[in-house]
């Protein structure tokens, strides 16, 4: 696995702040990418730290087995779709004929974006979760069709953005702008669902640490996500994750890229502040 990463030297480095202001103020500049045409990704370094401030990550509540696929990237099978990522990020693709690192350069310049989504627009006033913002930047400056939230394509181009801030803390912001929907998500998060009638809260803070069926329940920090689960045999977002947790107290789930999948990503990956970005993480 090694070998796909392209060593990024430090006069090429582009901080996440001017990558963020891109993506929000005016016309983006053009930014080189590697001599090679490949997507430069970084190499990022094995999370190796996974408790902070009495926060545990869904690691810790893994099989030995599953830990260890997660800790070795060549048996990691979610690196398939970093791979499938970086072919997409230098696609030129739409009306503008461009491609992500048209604008960006190279993949690595992603490095800390990630961990501060979701996020309110400057542009629109929304709140925008990662694959919003995928694909408002496709939509609208590269005037090319709006990725599936559903689809693998979507899965492969958050996780290669996502996996550029491995081993940094997450850092989402529930101020100004964003307080409104955190109250919402914080709502959600505590409101009972489903003909089981039990809310987010039961499992993942009242018996995190505790069996139900085959299943040790953990305490629902999202820092890995997008993410290989077993159970699923391949990758996928947060949204699809709470597909399953809405579908399994019998209650009907939401459509992906949702509003209220937007609000409740916001309070639980700020529940998640703190932690290393894990992604791509191996879960049951």
């Amino acid at each position: 696995m090694n070998g796909r990463f392209w060593a990024l030297g430090a006069a090429t480095l582009v901080s996440a702040a001017a990558v963020i202001a891109a993506c929000t103020t005016g016309p983006m500049p053009a930014i080189p990418l590697p001599a090679d045409g490949s997507a430069g990704s970084f190499k990022s370094e094995p999370v190796t730290q996974f408790e902070r401030a009495g926060k545990k990550s869904g690691f810790l509540f893994a099989t030995p087995e599953t830990q260890d696929m997660q800790k070795d990237d060549s048996d990691n099978p979610a690196f398939l779709l970093v791979d499938q990522g970086e072919a997409m990020w230098v696609k030129a693709e739409g009306g503008e004929r461009k491609s992500c690192g048209s604008c960006h350069g190279a993949a690595a310049n992603m490095r800390g974006v990630g961990v501060a989504y979701p996020k309110v627009s400057k542009e629109t006033g929304k709140l925008f979760t990662l694959e919003h913002q995928i694909n408002y930047c496709r939509t609208e400056r590269m005037k090319a069709p709006a990725i599936p939230y559903t689809s693998q394509a979507m899965f492969a181009i958050e996780t290669l953005v996502m996996h550029q801030s491995r081993g940094l803390p997450m850092n989402v912001s529930n101020e100004g702008a964003a307080r409104p929907f955190f109250e919402e998500g914080d709502r959600l998060y505590h409101t009972r669902r489903g003909q089981l009638n039990v809310a987010c809260i039961h499992c993942h803070e009242n018996n995190s640490g505790n069996y139900i069926r085959a299943d040790l329940l953990s305490e629902g920090r999202s820092n890995g996500f997008p993410l290989y689960r077993l159970k699923w045999a391949s990758v996928g977002s947060f949204d699809r994750r709470m597909e399953e947790c809405y579908s399994q107290v019998r209650a009907e789930p939401e459509p992906y890229g949702s509003d209220e999948l937007a609000k409740l990503q916001l309070y639980v990956n700020w529940r998640a502040n703190g932690l290393l970005v894990e992604t791509p993480a191996v879960r049951r």
